[in-house]
């Protein structure tokens, strides 16, 4: 079959890889402890899943306009200036159909052929970003805290990073994703309040995350308003509205109690002690404490070393953990950062505590076989 060079340069989403192969085990009856999956393992609260209940109920099943209903934006606008001291209209912000909606988007309508897109992924300094600036460079991605490595970029060094993406006049784009899922010393933060910050910025966040909402498929940018026009102009001709049913989900959300995100936060504090403190234990690995998100982010290169390396590298790895130990979990290099891993601590502590014996008694034989 003849595919276009477009999509023949794309991979599937590696999470999804790794999320299906676990799956395809399950369901021949194999446990897997399960580190792959980035989403919250909390189910959407209540009061939201009765908004969705109650526009079923109503009838609110029809399209709406294509950038989302307007409650929601204005809902959206307010939910971020209060949490994050934005100043956005409704005009300056679109509904989305997930975060990653929104990049594509944003990417879609600001970067051509031989653009050039700068993406970090760690807790890079505004110095180091400005040597990688070429006059090719458009666009500055950072998304903090981070997937895959729960780096938190502090506001000052963040205020930097802008300052020299409008000296070059270059977009910064800020993927607020898991702004809330933040550890001590870290507070929720967004560029988007910075003094004099929106004119070559782009804020992209969702309820997934926050709210536990990741099926729900909202998310949404904040932009100077010729650039939404322009968002939305290319979402009427792709997806059209997002689902009506789940905006009004959202809107409940942005409006609502806030109530379980502590909850949540406090319980992911726990995980992210125990499953830190056991990767370090494990002979080989090392790992850094994550400032945000749900993810501990192991270097497991001792192991691809040497005369007689466990694997030749972290994907290949991944899938002997997979078929030998049962635990799912992500490769490095499917974020440009070979000799890692991703470990989402999404999970149940006592999930936890059986991955942690089983990546030890893995590395342990693999140390034996030495």
């Amino acid at each position: 079959m003849q595919l276009t060079n477009r999509i023949n340069r794309i991979q599937v989403s590696p999470t999804s890889v790794v999320i299906s192969a676990a799956e395809q085990l399950k369901a021949k009856g194999v446990d897997i402890a399960d580190f792959g999956p980035g989403e919250p393992d909390f189910p959407t609260p209540e009061h939201i899943k009765k908004a969705a209940i109650r526009a079923i109920e109503e009838n609110r099943t029809k399209y709406t306009p294509t950038g989302g209903i307007m409650p929601l934006r204005e809902a959206i606008v307010n939910w971020h200036k209060r949490e994050l001291g934005s100043n956005y209209t409704p005009k300056e912000c679109v509904v989305n159909v997930g975060g990653k909606h929104s990049i594509f988007n944003a990417v879609c309508v600001l970067i051509e052929s031989g653009d050039e897109v700068i993406e970090d992924g760690f807790a890079a300094k505004a110095a180091d970003i400005e040597k990688a600036i070429t006059p090719k460079t458009k666009m500055v991605i950072i998304n903090s805290p981070s997937n895959p490595t729960g780096a938190v970029i502090d506001g000052e060094e963040f205020q930097r990073i802008l300052a020299v993406c409008n000296k070059h006049a270059v977009w910064l784009m800020g993927d607020e994703c898991y702004s809330h899922f933040v550890y001590e010393p870290h507070k929720p933060f967004s560029i988007a309040g910075a003094p004099h910050s929106k004119e070559q910025l782009i804020i992209v966040g969702s309820v997934s995350k926050t709210f536990a909402m990741t099926g729900w498929r909202i998310g949404y940018t904040l932009a100077p308003e010729p650039l939404i026009q322009a968002m939305v102009k290319i979402q009427s001709q792709s997806t059209s509205n997002p689902t009506s049913v789940a905006q009004y989900a959202a809107l409940e959300a942005m409006r609502g109690s806030m109530d379980s995100v502590p909850v949540m936060l406090a319980e992911y504090a726990k995980r992210r002690k125990r499953i830190v403190e056991g990767l370090r234990e494990i002979d080989g690995l090392s790992c850094e404490w994550p400032g945000g998100a749900f993810y501990a982010f192991p270097d497991v290169s001792a192991h691809l070393k040497g005369s007689n390396p466990l694997a030749k590298n972290c994907t290949e790895l991944a899938k002997d953990l997979l078929d030998k130990a049962h635990v799912a979990l992500v490769p490095g290099e499917a974020f440009g950062a070979p000799g890692f891993l991703r470990i989402s601590y999404a999970t149940s502590l006592e999930r936890i505590e059986e991955g942690l014996r089983r990546l030890s008694r893995f590395f342990a034989r693999a140390e034996a076989a030495f």
